[in-house]
């Protein structure tokens, strides 16, 4: 138990003495460099937060937090299924949609291509808020218009402007297991934006009965999406749904469908700590280094306490208590800085944008053109307890060395 005497001890070797000034500037150092570390640290997990939540958005722009597929093949009672599913609980909205895969064509180049066979007007309640039209609008697709939308990208590439003719091959599976090729004229009716490569250059939209006759399922689907009202309870909610539906049918969540893309965020977060984490680290030795020369500079002073009846436990304490002041000290206004830096990222780099004349991310480059900053107070937890451990435990060595000073050798000639 620390008592009064060890915690004034240990405070009162803070202060600096003019022959101890080279001790305080490292103790100093020691403390600056805890308080950069946990700082950084805060900041770019919570810039790694923002660009995962970023990517998250823009990924499920275009599509659904799950899905619910017929294991056998084509959903051939989709209303029902729609309304069964827009009953679970955390639900939103439910649509139906047909999944294609081929080619696109104008001209003489063809282009790889991703066809959604939508239903506008459910489609509406489910992302329409969220689809960014450049052009045109989802009320183009009509049952029989033979319309299609085209990402941005995928429409340049092909050079195809509004109302020019796109030629789509799709391949559609026969009767005997083999495929056969299907070409389909439609007319460019729009044009969307997701702010994702894997949307905007490969992604096509058309009505769903149109690609419904392409594949040659009638009035059948491949599949039904929903969103829910949060989009993290989605993997509970397909399993909820999963255990209701049966075997019947098979659920998917966008956790699964997209887990490559943060599974990198993940293993990228991790790598960032730990080199950041070298910080706090060398600020850790630092309270060592220092707290080993306050040691062999106090070898008198600490003779003199254990003749005075401390005990070596004691004299830990007091070597703790510096210690644990520098970091602990550290630790906090490194926690503070952070936080404040993370909350105003949005406002601080424009700002540095704006006064050096550049921009990190130019939009003509990147898809995310701003620096966004998610703040997780459980990343703050968990660096704060971390560097509180870190900057403890390297007290103990320091500590335990004064502690085994030898009071009769270190008086012997004073």
């Amino acid at each position: 138990m620390l008592n009064p005497v060890e915690l004034f001890v240990g405070m009162r070797y803070l202060r600096a003495k003019r022959r101890t000034r080279f001790v305080s500037f490292i103790t100093l150092i020691s403390l600056v460099g805890i308080a950069l570390g946990v700082a950084a640290l805060i900041v770019i997990l919570s810039v790694m937060n923002g660009f995962e939540g970023e990517l998250r958005n823009r990924l499920l722009s275009m599509s659904a937090h799950g899905t619910v597929n017929a294991a056998d093949g084509a959903v051939e009672d989709w209303q029902v299924l729609v309304s069964d599913v827009s009953s679970e609980e955390g639900v939103t909205a439910a649509a139906p949609f047909v999944n294609m895969e081929g080619m696109v064509r104008t001209g003489g180049d063809l282009h790889g291509v991703v066809v959604h066979g939508i239903e506008p007007g459910y489609e509406q309640g489910l992302s329409g808020d969220l689809i960014n039209m450049v052009e045109g609008d989802l009320d183009v697709l009509q049952p029989g218009s033979r319309r299609i939308i085209l990402g941005r990208v995928l429409a340049f590439e092909i050079g195809a402007r509004i109302g020019d003719g796109v030629v789509l091959l799709i391949p559609r599976p026969v009767g005997d297991g083999t495929l056969e090729p299907v070409l389909e004229r439609f007319e460019l009716g729009g044009v969307f934006e997701a702010g994702l490569s894997d949307h905007d250059s490969v992604l096509a939209l058309v009505h769903i009965a149109d690609a419904a006759g392409i594949l040659g399922i009638g009035d059948a689907v491949t599949a039904v999406r929903f969103r829910t009202d949060d989009v993290m309870a989605a993997p509970a909610v397909a399993a909820r749904l999963q255990a209701r539906l049966g075997d019947a049918m098979t659920t998917s969540d966008w956790s699964i469908e997209n887990a490559s893309y943060f599974r990198a965020i993940r293993i990228e977060k991790m790598m960032m700590s730990l080199i950041l984490s070298l910080i706090i680290g060398v600020a850790a030795f630092n309270i060592v280094a220092s707290l080993v020369m306050v040691v062999t500079d106090k070898t008198n002073d600490i003779a003199v306490l254990r003749t005075l009846g401390m005990g070596p436990d004691g004299v830990v304490r007091v070597f703790f208590v510096q210690g644990a002041i520098i970091g602990w000290a550290g630790v906090i206004v490194g926690v503070v800085l952070g936080v404040v830096l993370a909350i105003y990222v949005p406002v601080i780099v424009p700002f540095l944008e704006s006064l050096f004349g550049f921009q990190i991310m130019p939009g003509d480059v990147y898809y995310v053109s701003r620096i966004p900053s998610e703040l997780e107070w459980r990343d703050v937890t968990v660096i704060a307890v971390a560097a509180f451990v870190l900057t403890s435990l390297a007290t103990l060595y320091p500590a335990r060395r004064a502690a085994l000073v030898n009071p009769a050798v270190a008086l012997r000639y004073e």
